[in-house]
């Protein structure tokens, strides 16, 4: 199942004039429940930041993360990057307009290849490590570019029956990955390697969360892999989902789950 394609058309729709780019981050911020955790998260870890705090946001896509963040502190200075210069292009062009280009930067780089020393408070990092295969070299680039004591914000799928993937024979319906999911020890156990002192990760994606995951996200994503005409009856589809997909995520990210297909990994240099 290919997904970046789907991406790139819904891109393509909410292109133009600062509305429609900023009508896509709320939806965004509605219906992943991914965003959910994210931000919880952030509004944790931000007040140990320091008012004039220096972010990466690392795999930065349509940019949803960067704008929250940038709205969370005028003064933090974010720079977005990512492989995709189609995303950088949009991404800068928005940020112009807001009147941002002075705080927030966006480059086109390949994260296998970054090296800073020292540079950043918090890197952010959201469905980004299941499309590399070289993690490992990653997260030492990471743990190199934080500042001591800077931290590491990760969302990921975990092992766990992540899209789809029950047993060592299936696959991800998600062709773009390279990975079907990391176990908490494994992410640990490269992330303590990489020179990180304190990992700490949890579940996401609890029964609720997996619920609401298949309504909200894997059945618009087959049904658009078919025909793009499927677009237009998406509003009406959503119209019907959503209110049951709000109710899942609120009980997603309210409680602590045993097991769950997605993982919020944070680490501390």
């Amino acid at each position: 199942m290919q997904y970046e394609p789907i991406k790139r058309s819904l891109g393509h729709v909410f292109t133009g004039p600062l509305l429609m780019r900023k009508i896509l981050y709320s939806l965004l911020d509605l219906l992943l429940l991914r965003t959910w955790h994210v931000k919880r998260a952030l509004r944790v870890i931000s007040p140990n930041l320091g008012k004039e705090a220096t972010v990466l946001d690392a795999g930065s896509g349509f940019g949803q993360y960067t704008w929250r963040m940038s709205r969370m502190n005028r003064k933090w200075k974010i720079r977005g990057l990512d492989i995709n210069q189609e995303h950088i292009d949009e991404c800068r062009r928005f940020f112009r307009a807001a009147g941002m280009s002075d705080r927030v930067f966006f480059e086109t780089a390949d994260l296998t290849l970054l090296n800073e020393t020292e540079s950043y408070d918090l890197i952010l990092s959201v469905d980004v490590m299941e499309h590399i295969k070289e993690d490992e070299t990653v997260f030492k680039n990471f743990c190199r570019a934080l500042k001591p004591g800077g931290m590491l914000l990760i969302s990921t799928p975990s092992d766990r029956g992540c899209s789809d993937v029950n047993s060592g024979d299936d696959h991800s319906f998600i062709d773009e990955h390279v990975r079907d999911g990391y176990g908490i020890e494994e992410i640990t156990r490269k992330l303590t390697v990489a020179g990180f002192s304190t990992v700490t990760a949890k579940y996401t994606y609890g029964k609720p969360g997996n619920i609401s995951w298949k309504m909200s996200m894997k059945l618009p994503v087959m049904m658009l892999n078919r025909t793009k005409l499927l677009f237009l009856i998406l509003p009406f589809y959503y119209m019907l989902v959503f209110p049951f997909s709000l109710i899942l995520n609120t009980l997603d990210v309210s409680l602590t789950h045993n097991t769950g297909t997605g993982l919020l990994v944070s680490a501390r240099k």
